[in-house]
């Protein structure tokens, strides 16, 4: 089945596409881990049947079989300095926005809500979660798309897909664009800081959050609401609440329209 991505193939060293899978990260961490030589960087598995696929904050989510993409990729990550690491999935966000933006040949807004969901005129068409390989220098950065999912078929409002645009998505170019993308924005990082390296304003150009009302929910439990200011050194959110500056490493955010006070 790998042979239906040919543009994938020429730009990674393994491509393993599966009938259907629990989720395709737990299935790459562990393969990565039990066997690293076999899955270098930019190894990728894949599947248009995912049954438990994971997203932040420990949520689950389903598709219905052949409506979506979901794919993981394997990073090897040892020339990135450990302070840069935090961009990883920012990165990844960044390289899949411009994926998606290319399907669509500029007739739809599409831009990345922090961390790194992929919207598509507001509607979230993909979400990614990086996950730490045990005991190696990788990450696993699995990615969940909405391809041929219809409007009935979507878990929530909010969500989008390229059926419900209208579009039938290329799954070929848009992984071996994603994958393009990605490796360069790595490549920066392991040369420099973020900022130097051109990743901070890479990701802060296509970044809709900021500048933006927001509530973000925190993996304590607990929220706060306040206007997104910009990106840390370290890809952490700057919300200032209440005249007050915080930064967030990790949440779930949801744009607030209006522009009440805090």
């Amino acid at each position: 089945m790998a042979q239906a991505y040919p543009r994938t193939a020429a730009i990674s060293p393994r491509v393993e596409v599966v009938a259907s899978t629990g989720s395709t990260n737990a299935d790459a961490v562990a393969r990565a881990s039990a066997d690293p030589s076999a899955w270098p960087h930019l190894s990728l598995l894949l599947t248009h049947d995912q049954r438990a696929g994971r997203g932040r904050l420990d949520r689950s989510w389903t598709a219905p079989p052949g409506t979506s993409l979901a794919v993981s990729v394997v990073v090897r990550i040892g020339s990135i300095p450990p302070a840069s690491r935090g961009w990883i999935p920012l990165v990844a966000g960044a390289a899949m926005t411009r994926a998606v933006s290319a399907q669509l040949h500029g007739s739809h807004s599409v831009g990345l809500k922090w961390p790194n969901d992929v919207l598509v005129d507001g509607g979230k068409i993909c979400g990614i979660l990086a996950e730490m390989v045990p005991g190696e220098d990788a990450v696993v950065i699995g990615s969940g798309i909405n391809t041929s999912m219809s409007r009935a078929d979507l878990p929530v409002a909010t969500a989008t897909s390229f059926a419900a645009l209208g579009r039938v998505a290329d799954d070929d170019r848009l992984l071996a664009d994603y994958l393009v993308a990605l490796d360069e924005q790595l490549a920066a990082l392991a040369h420099g800081r973020a900022a130097e390296a051109g990743v901070r304003s890479e990701v802060e150009a296509l970044c809709t959050t900021l500048g933006q009302r927001v509530q973000v929910s925190l993996p304590d439990g607990s929220q706060l609401v306040g206007h997104a200011q910009r990106l840390d050194d370290g890809g952490r959110l700057v919300v200032e609440v209440g005249g007050r500056e915080i930064a967030v490493s990790a949440g779930d955010v949801v744009h607030v329209r209006g522009s009440g006070a805090d």
